[in-house]
């Protein structure tokens, strides 16, 4: 299994990132670290997440890591990391692809 971003989780990420930075570059880079080790979990265990009904037939699941949800879909033997964001921000208005 291999994992991909798409362009929306890539761009999530970035703004994550250029957020925390200014003000705590510890915390963007550990942020950072965390995220990287959850997809080496999502590698060892992809169905780890929480399905989520919702977007059946698709299998798109979540998972938390620390402070931040991630949202992905594995299909065709890859994991595709959909969405990234904290969990105090309001995304349920945001689509997944």
């Amino acid at each position: 299994m291999k994992i991909r971003w798409t362009g929306k989780a890539s761009s999530d990420l970035v703004r994550l990132y250029q957020h925390l930075r200014p003000v705590a570059p510890e915390a963007a880079a550990r942020v950072v670290q965390q995220l990287a080790h959850a997809l080496d979990r999502l590698l060892d265990y992809p169905r780890i997440g929480e399905k989520l009904d919702a977007y059946d037939p698709r299998e798109v699941r979540r998972v938390i890591v620390g402070n931040y949800e991630m949202r992905y879909e594995i299909a065709a033997g890859t994991i595709f990391i959909l969405r990234l964001w904290h969990c105090r921000e309001n995304r349920s208005f945001e689509s997944e692809e």
